[in-house]
Formats: structure tokens, C-alpha cells, sequence
């Protein structure tokens, strides 16, 4: 496993955390993410997208909260569960994505699971299986929020695994 880069989010925070240009040279990926939202809920959606592309994703999740455990399906690529605004202050969520055969002419898989802490009764996991119909390589993989923004001091790093 080697380390292609890490990105951590400054002051006003981020829209999204991208990585291009990724090189070709690996067979899987894996991203490895600590975030936290600024939208107003509890708990927000962190997305991703490869090589820019919004369409030909599905993903299903499994998400419980120690009391309650739920489906959902989605027609984009979820990493997971992160704390918004409205749990513990300065609380982060962990995150890690998995993309198998990176560079391969099919369809590519994904896997996720998460993490979110709010030093209370309230956590939450997930997981998801995911797959996106398109057959580039990845040379590209962005992470960004279904609503608000990474907050400051954010961090994501992107490895490729031999």
C-alpha cells in the first residue's frame, strides 16, 4: 500500500476534496477520509464520484445506530455517515472506500464503511456496495457532500495497493 497524497481542508473549508490524476500503475485504491459536514442535520451523506462523473452509480447502504438498523438505496457512490453541525462540536467521522481494479476496462465495484461519533447515546455505522457502469480506469476520485460542506481540518488521503 502506498501513499499517493493527502489533502486536508483549510480555513472556510471545501466544496469537495479532489484527487486527479491518479497513476496508473496500482490495482486498487483505497481512500481513508476524516471529516466532519456544516450542513444544519445531525448526520450528513458523504458522496464520491470517479473520474467526474455523476451517472451510472448505484450504491445500497446498511446503516444502524445502536438501537435501529435500516437500508437504503441511492443512485450515486455513498462513502458513508459523517457529523454535521448538529452533534458534539469538533467531532470528526472516519471513513474508508475501497475501489478494486482501478485500472481494468469493466465496470468497477466499490466498497464503504463509516464511523460518526457525537460523545453521546447517537453513533452511527454503514456500509455500502456500490458500482459505477463506466469502463475508464480511474484516474480520478472526488469527495464531496450531499448538503454543506467539509469543514476546516477535514482530511483525506488516497493509497494504491499493488
Amino acid at each position: 500500500m502506498q501513499l499517493i497524497e493527502t489533502i486536508e481542508v483549510g480555513a472556510g473549508g471545501a466544496a469537495s476534496i479532489e484527487f486527479t490524476s491518479i497513476p496508473q500503475d496500482g490495482v486498487d485504491l483505497q481512500v481513508l477520509c476524516s471529516s466532519r459536514a456544516s450542513s444544519p442535520y445531525t448526520l450528513e451523506v458523504l458522496k464520491f464520484e470517479l473520474n467526474n462523473s455523476a451517472s451510472g452509480m448505484a450504491d445500497v447502504e446498511l446503516y444502524g445506530t445502536g438501537s435501529s438498523v435500516t437500508t437504503q438505496t441511492r443512485t450515486y457512490l455513498t462513502a458513508g455517515l459523517v457529523p454535521s453541525n448538529n452533534t458534539t462540536i469538533n467531532t470528526f467521522g472516519n471513513t474508508s472506500v475501497y475501489i478494486p481494479n482501478y485500472t481494468s476496462a469493466i465496470a468497477k465495484s466499490t466498497s464503504s464503511d463509516s464511523v460518526s461519533e457525537a460523545n453521546a447515546t447517537f453513533a452511527a455505522q454503514s456500509i455500502h456496495a456500490g458500482s459505477w457502469t463506466g469502463t475508464a480506469a480511474v484516474t480520478s476520485v472526488k469527495l464531496l457532500m450531499n448538503d454543506g460542506n467539509f469543514v476546516e481540518h477535514s482530511t483525506a488521503s488516497l493509497y494504491k495497493i499493488y
